[in-house]
């Protein structure tokens, strides 16, 4: 319990600091400012979930597919940084639409688009009480998670896109778009 609350701590304390250092230059930030914060933070997720995956798969036996990837982060990693699962993984069937064999890509899942749906997000519930933190939310508090997962996949072979997107606080859903190489 008491190392969730130190996490917390943590997490808004690296928001606010990377905020007030891009502050202190100019004064008021524009979106320009605040594209650099959330650049900054997401760089930040990206080492720590490197390092954290490097660390969790080190005994591990190699995954046999991507969509074993996705599951681990979902279930293992996921545990290890919030202290629970990922309450949904799907792939998401509107970014596959244009696939005219969509029925054997979603089933074979080869390179795609994954939802990770948290339905009570740890770095959310502390925020979740006022609706003057939901635009920002997705841009500021969860840069440094989807750096976390992107850099975690990225340690497992997969290059990919994370974003995150909440329509009612503290539920969160990270899309990972993996990229073809």
């Amino acid at each position: 319990m008491a190392d969730e609350v130190l996490f917390d701590f943590l997490h808004m304390e690296m928001v606010s600091h990377v905020y007030k250092e891009q502050q202190s230059s100019k004064g008021e930030l524009d979106s320009k400012d605040r594209a650099v914060c959330v650049s900054i933070l997401e760089g930040m997720g990206f080492r720590v979930g490197q390092g954290l995956i490097e660390r969790m798969t080190r005994d591990s036996p190699s995954f046999k597919d991507e969509l074993d990837m996705m599951k681990f982060i979902c279930k293992d990693f996921w545990t290890q940084v919030f202290r629970k699962q990922i309450d949904n993984l799907r792939t998401n069937h509107q970014a596959n639409k244009n696939n005219k064999n969509h029925a054997s890509s979603c089933a074979h899942n080869v390179q795609g688009t994954y939802v990770l749906q948290d339905n009570k997000f740890a770095l959310l519930t502390q925020l979740s009480n006022g609706k003057q933190y939901l635009e920002d939310a997705p841009k500021v508090y969860l840069a440094y998670s989807c750096g976390l997962v992107r850099g975690a996949l990225s340690n497992l072979g997969l290059e990919s896109v994370v974003t995150a997107e909440v329509s009612l606080m503290p539920s969160c859903k990270f899309q990972v778009v993996i990229q073809k190489l």
